[in-house]
């Protein structure tokens, strides 16, 4: 079994930043700050446990914020030098972040120049997005102005800290509701040079088109228009979730015609029944029975039992092709059927579709047994 993150996040950790403080400011009350933290730090989660060095150190630092974000900048350690491999070292800034987020809020010019510096060590994405809810246009404004900046982790944050549906943050309802503010910025960094922040983009993206689609169809459309590769990948990947739901527009963008009439033959499933734990492998034909090419992004849907007895549906990419009149193409998929932490799987027949162009068809069914 993986090791908790939070284990990779213990006592070392609260020591490290005291050591750090300490080198700052001489008379730091370094056994109280560690005493303090330490008391319940066993218990808690691993975003706990950031939170907890955060209230310390409002505790422990000057109660002047300025003074006491002019301490901890202070007291940070080199920049980060690549955007990847980086494990869980970076998270040693995390009760940082959320020490400003918390604390920082009266405090906008001291705050920002703080998440400038974190950034490039961790990420701000977290507690930037305080600060676009308390102070909208300046943030945007600060943010818009960094989008030019030298730093590849600051620029990443002006996308990734605006993401609707940023995963591990609270949403930000605002853009939710009109992602507008967002796309100048975007449209600052659509051909970024550094892949780290085009993958942001796509991200932000895909966020804004699970609540405002045909904001992504537009934009993705628009930004195909004489693409270069990276950025018709970046386009490709900001509608990946439309193109797993089967989105109408988001196929038309990328020239994907639901009318295609196509012939299904040769299903194999192998073994069937397959017990929990082993692999499955999916085979079948498409045969085009139209007079023209025609241009499909074929995928699978596999409707898995839960615990609960119902089906959740989980989509596993084929392939795109072009099938030629009374042409044939081949499809295959393995399946692994093992137990992971993200997915338990339970004895029971399973539907199978064949999805074209986001149009689902049924495929087969296979029996799961213990």
């Amino acid at each position: 079994m993986a090791e908790p993150l939070k284990d990779s996040f213990g006592p070392e950790i609260p020591a490290g930043i005291a050591a750090e403080i300490a080198s700052v400011i001489s008379d730091f009350d370094t056994s109280g700050f560690i005493n303090t933290i330490l008391a319940d730090y066993d218990g808690l989660s691993l975003t706990g446990r950031g939170w907890a060095i955060a209230h310390a150190m409002h505790k422990f630092l000057p109660a002047d914020f300025p003074s006491a974000a002019d301490i901890l900048v202070k007291s940070l350690g080199p920049k980060l030098e690549k955007t990847d491999g980086l494990g869980m070292a970076p998270f040693h800034y995390m009760p940082h972040i959320f020490y400003i987020s918390e604390y920082g809020i009266e405090h906008f010019e001291a705050s920002m120049d703080a998440q400038y510096e974190l950034t490039q060590r961790f990420t701000a994405e977290f507690s930037i997005r305080s600060f676009i809810e308390r102070y909208p246009e300046q943030t945007m404004a600060r943010l818009y102005q960094w989008t030019g900046d030298p730093s590849v982790h600051v620029r990443r944050l002006v996308s990734e800290g605006t993401r609707p549906r940023l995963p591990w943050a609270p949403r930000l309802k605002q853009f939710q509701a009109d992602p507008g503010p967002i796309l100048p910025l975007l449209e600052k960094l659509k051909d970024d040079p550094e892949l780290y922040v085009r993958r942001s983009v796509a991200n932000n993206l895909n966020d804004i088109g699970k609540d405002n689609p045909e904001v992504l169809y537009d934009i993705a459309a628009r930004w195909l228009n004489n693409a270069s590769p990276e950025r018709e990948w970046l386009v490709r990947h900001a509608l990946r979730s439309a193109i797993k739901r089967g989105e109408a527009g988001a196929l038309a963008v990328l020239g994907y015609d639901r009318r295609v009439s196509l012939e299904l033959n040769h299903v194999e499933l192998e073994p069937n029944p397959v017990k929990v734990g082993q692999k499955l492998a999916i085979a079948f034909t498409l045969r085009n029975l139209e007079k023209k090419a025609g241009h499909v992004l074929v995928d699978l849907r596999v409707h898995f039992i839960k615990a609960s007895g119902k089906t959740s549906p989980k989509v596993f990419k084929l392939r795109e092709v072009e099938i030629g009149p009374d042409e044939t193409a081949i499809f295959k998929k393995t399946i692994s059927l093992r137990n992971m932490t993200t997915r338990k799987h339970y004895a029971g027949l399973h539907k199978v579709d064949y999805v074209v162009n986001g149009h689902p068809a049924h495929l087969a069914n296979f029996e799961l047994v213990d």
